[in-house]
């Protein structure tokens, strides 16, 4: 079995409760904030560097790039570009091979991008976690560079790098990063009490209020001003660097899989803005009422653009609103369409969620936003494991899900919903499990909306009458589960229940490994027994 297949897994350990409240008291983005607030100014301005992160490779509508390349315009100084690229992060994160691939060949379309600017996108190596501030540091003095400008990251790990970062280049080079994952600054939607806001309804209507009140934070900006022939010389030596390759943990199982999962997800910021269009063209009119039908396949499918950056949440909205929304900012419900209304509180739970990364930083600490979910006792069942990662659970709307996932790299958000709900409350499986998957097998995987996807809670999803309910002509489910292709009428959600033994034995689809409802009644027993007397 393959390690993004492996029961037994050591990426599951997290700190103590104890610790995670020490670490969301002084979050380390307020850590960083102070770091870079404290620097020395540099008036010096002689080369300047954007890093680019995996969370904005594109050129186009970049914040942080933009700004350097006002900088070096204004100052008349080359600008360089780089990207630090390390195997053991992307193994510390569990990146997929799918998103690993879709990310280097955006990053090979970049470099080609800003070669006809003039601008080098310089490719550097760590081999390990702790290598990648020496490896930046070292190019920054070597090339003698002055100024260097990033986006911010909202997790953990990243926020921590990047403070090392600022204290160890020192006076040697003025940093400045910016905010560019979301339309809003994350943090800045607040309670009248003046926190943060956890709760999405409310988060949601500050948020449509402050986008209408407000609708430059929908402005784009353009890509960077051209670097001079003059400094392209001087940088030659920097040009054609080659392109980093994935690590051995993150190469497809075979060349047919690459090329299906490639065809699937065409990489670069084009790619996104073709893939905008068509569904603003095709499906927004229809989205409120199809999304949550997996078999209508009526969503954008931009979550990878998203969560790679190749395309912005800006650009997207500012696309939408021009044309859709008669060039209104106005995305409430009484201002817009339903399918436009719809499609936009989709993409601010994503921005919720950056939120809560930034104020509860513990949520990327291998911890649910409820400490108390710590305390449940889980299960040890390795053969549901196995059935649930390869869609043999005999719950035919999870199977088809998990088969969608294991084939495309991506999965339908009302399955993504299902699938997670059956492995932690009917198979009371530790939900980190699935949630290392999901990292490990989706082509969209993002730390924000993964772990707050699968922030376990009392609510058990029926598969059968969600199946009924979403995939109401059993299209998804026949798809997907080729066993099932011929079994009529309803009987298609629930086989085992609905057949005869003798018609049910002769599909070849297995028995459900648990029974819906006994294992329902044992997850919330368990989740009150466990978390009653729970201090975190």
């Amino acid at each position: 079995m393959s390690k993004r297949t492996a029961y037994e897994r050591s990426e599951l350990g997290h700190p103590t409760t104890k610790r995670a409240k020490e670490v969301d008291s002084e979050t380390p983005y307020s850590t960083l904030a102070s770091a870079l607030d404290s620097q020395n100014s540099n008036d010096s301005v002689t080369k300047v560097a954007h890093w680019f992160r995996p969370k904005d490779l594109r050129i186009h509508d970049n914040t942080a790039l933009h700004h350097a390349s006002t900088l070096a315009r204004d100052s008349n100084a080359p600008l360089i570009c780089i990207y630090q690229h390390c195997p053991a992060e992307e193994s510390w994160h569990g990146t997929s091979p799918a998103r690993t691939d879709f990310m280097l060949e955006a990053l090979k379309l970049m470099q080609e991008e800003l070669g006809e600017l003039n601008v080098p996108l310089v490719f550097l190596h760590a081999e390990e976690r702790d290598d990648i501030v020496p490896s930046v540091v070292e190019f920054l003095k070597e090339e003698e560079i002055s100024h260097v400008f990033a986006n911010f990251e909202y997790e953990v790990d990243e926020l921590r790098r990047d403070t090392k970062f600022v204290e160890e280049v020192g006076d040697k080079a003025k940093v400045s990063m910016y905010h560019d994952q979301t339309v809003v600054e994350p943090g800045t939607v607040t309670t009248g009490a003046g926190t943060p806001m956890k709760v999405f309804t409310p988060y949601h209507r500050a948020w449509l209020a402050l986008v209408k009140e407000s609708p430059e934070l929908l402005n784009t900006v353009p890509a960077p001003t051209k670097n001079s022939a003059q400094a392209k010389k001087e940088l030659k030596h920097l040009f054609n660097s080659a392109l980093p390759t994935p690590g051995k943990d993150k190469n497809f199982a075979n060349e047919e899989d690459r090329k299906r999962i490639r065809s699937l997800w065409p990489a670069g910021h084009a790619a996104g803005v073709k893939r905008l269009a068509t569904f603003l063209t095709d499906n927004i009119a229809d989205y409120a009422a199809t999304r949550s039908n997996p078999a209508k396949d009526s969503t954008s499918r931009l979550s990878a653009y998203f969560s790679s950056g190749q395309l912005s949440i800006r650009e997207a909205l500012s696309t939408l609103q021009s044309k859709c929304n008669d060039s209104s900012p106005d995305f409430s419900e009484k201002g817009s369409a339903p399918g436009v209304y719809a499609w936009v509180r989709e993409l601010v739970f994503r921005e919720l969620y950056r939120q809560t990364t930034v104020s509860t930083p513990h949520v990327s600490m291998n911890l649910p936003t409820n400490l108390k979910f710590d305390f449940v006792r889980w299960e040890d069942d390795k053969e549901g494991w196995e059935k649930w990662v390869e869609g043999r659970t005999g719950e035919p709307f999870v199977d088809a899900g998990m088969r969608q996932l294991r084939c495309e790299g991506w999965m339908h958000n009302r399955l993504r919903m299902n699938v997670s709900s059956y492995l932690y409350c009917n198979l009371l499986l530790d939900y980190r499990r699935g949630e290392r998957f999901f990292a490990e097998t989706l082509v969209d995987w993002d730390l924000s909306n993964n772990t707050q996807g699968w922030e376990p809670s009392y609510t058990v999803f029926n598969p059968v009458s969600q199946a009924e309910r979403n995939d109401p002509e059993g299209e998804y489910i026949r798809k997907w589960v080729p066993e099932l292709k011929d079994v009529q009428g309803k009987a298609v959600f629930a086989p085992y229940a609905r057949l005869s033994k003798e018609e049910f034995e002769k599909l070849g689809y297995p028995r459900p490994h648990v029974d819906w409802k006994e294992t329902k009644q044992r997850a919330v027993e368990r989740f009150k027994s466990d978390m009653k007397d729970a201090e975190p």
